[in-house]
């Protein structure tokens, strides 16, 4: 059975033969990210593909925050430039649900939340509790909490 690491490693040995410099430098700097992963703590271990796919996660949310930066700052190139690893990275995590479908398990939740009397500011964290396990890996944690909070004032 391939690991997610090993399909990385496999991809990035393609990339470099195939001098796909933007597909490699990402698979090159993400590999380092699990590497630096596995030999923090007190011993080195292998990662599971769930804790692979975290790595990956925050390496693909980095680049989207630096794209945004970029953009900012009238640094298109770079911007661009980001988003492409960005989007090299997003081949490797689970499809992200649509607005829709997180919008649907979100009421679900502040619906759950009120019928367990949860009201007011301490709803947030109720609802939060039961999104976040349905949703883990499958949407950003921002556009999670931005949907629950407008749910909750709704």
């Amino acid at each position: 059975m391939t690991t997610l690491k090993s399909k990385l490693q496999a991809d990035l040995t393609t990339a470099i033969r195939e001098r796909d410099e933007l597909r490699s430098a990402t698979l090159r700097l993400t590999l380092t990210a699990i590497t630096k992963e596995e030999v923090a703590g007190t011993r080195a271990r292998e990662l599971s593909d769930d804790e692979v796919q975290k790595v990956i996660a925050r390496e693909a949310k980095k680049r989207r925050e630096a794209a945004d930066a970029f953009a900012q700052g009238g640094r298109a190139e770079q911007a661009e430039r980001e988003r492409a690893e960005g989007e090299v990275l997003a081949g490797y995590l689970p499809k992200q649900l649509t607005d829709e479908e997180l919008r649907g398990i979100v009421e679900e939740a502040v619906a759950q939340a009120r019928a367990e009397g949860a009201e007011g500011p301490r709803a947030m964290g109720q609802v939060m509790k039961i999104v976040n396990p349905k949703v883990a890996g499958l949407a950003e944690g921002g556009r999670v909490a931005a949907l629950v909070k407008q749910q909750l004032a709704g």
